[in-house]
């Protein structure tokens, strides 16, 4: 690892500032020369890779204060930033009225993780490419625009079939994400100018020309909390994976449904582990809004959320295995009890 300046924020316009003052206006948020540092579990190990290489790192631990809390009173959801994994997935509000979110987050990483990950370090976190993470290999969109992509002929079991393009086909890891842009949720960033908020689904960008720039963050913006209107008891988030414990997924799927005497009024279908963003199958969505459920239409539906994936090589199999699980996530979702 190489060495840093280690800064420690005591209140946001102090992080935002410090953050601020080493963002070179040239560079993608992620290639900026300070980071900061709140449970430290992805960055510190990309920083231990060489792959991020920070002049300054800024502790924003101290703002847990502010920016940890939970609130569940009435039709909304507010989770402040620096909320642990953990408390999230235990809350009992959460298990009762978004389930979805519980178990995206019960089943990320490990225990030890969790009790340290932060919810926007967590959606922040960087892809597990191997041609991403090794930095022997040059031919990286990712890490160095315009050398390549690597994986496009190499091992790509583990990328994505869904929004990738000809410069990077790596996939987001995450599970939490998925239950966020499922449940429309609104993130709150905090930055030079204040305090604004936007659609979740608009905080990641696909890989297009660029695929080096991950998000909509301007340097030195902070994502402070995340919003959810209503509840969603019906609501579950399945996940396939190589293996029962601290493991990325394959394929996972966050699944919420509004059924009224057996029709289906709202249904949200967002798929993680084929993708290189959260993504939303907004196509399956329509097909299920205003039909009763059966399992004819639980296929339909999830032929629909992978009408235009894409494999290659070693991933082509993500395509029948997504489908599978956004059939059994929705057979599981229509029969809960709420």
């Amino acid at each position: 690892m190489r060495s840093f300046l280690y800064q420690r924020a005591t209140d946001p316009g102090m992080a935002v500032q410090a953050l601020s003052a080493a963002a070179a206006a040239n560079n993608p948020l992620t290639q900026a020369a300070a980071q900061p540092l709140a449970g430290g579990t992805t960055l510190i190990d990309l920083m231990k890779l060489d792959v991020m290489r920070p002049a300054a790192i800024v502790d924003i631990n101290p703002l847990a204060q502010g920016w940890s809390g939970i609130e569940t009173g009435g039709e909304k959801l507010r989770l402040g930033a620096l909320a642990k994994m953990s408390d999230v997935a235990a809350h009992a509000d959460i298990q009762r009225h978004y389930p979805v979110i519980a178990n995206s987050l019960r089943l990320a990483a490990s225990a030890q993780l969790r009790n340290m990950a932060t919810l926007g370090g967590n959606v922040m976190q960087r892809t597990r490419c191997s041609y991403f993470r090794d930095i022997s290999y040059q031919n990286c969109n990712k890490r160095i625009p315009g050398s390549g992509c690597a994986a496009m002929d190499g091992v790509n079991r583990m990328h994505a079939v869904l929004g990738t393009s000809d410069q990077c086909i790596a996939t987001y890891p995450g599970d939490f994400a998925q239950a966020l842009i499922a449940l429309d949720a609104t993130v709150e960033i905090t930055g030079k100018s204040g305090t604004r908020s936007m659609p979740f689904a608009q905080l990641h960008k696909a890989p297009g020309n660029t695929p080096d720039i991950e998000t909509t963050l301007q340097p030195g913006e902070l994502i402070s909390a995340f919003s959810i209107r209503g509840r969603w008891p019906r609501s579950v988030y399945l996940k396939a994976r190589d293996r029962q414990s601290y493991e990325f997924a394959l394929s996972s799927a966050a699944i919420a449904l509004d059924v009224q005497d057996g029709v289906i009024r709202d249904a949200r279908v967002a798929l993680g582990g084929v993708a290189t963003v959260p993504w939303r199958a907004r196509e399956a969505e329509a097909l299920l809004k205003g039909r009763k459920f059966d399992n004819g239409l639980a296929q339909r539906a999830a032929d629909a959320a992978f009408a235009d994936a894409k494999g290659r090589q070693h991933n082509s199999f993500k395509i029948s295995l997504g489908k599978r699980l956004v059939a059994r996530a929705l057979q599981q979702a229509s029969t809960m009890e709420v």
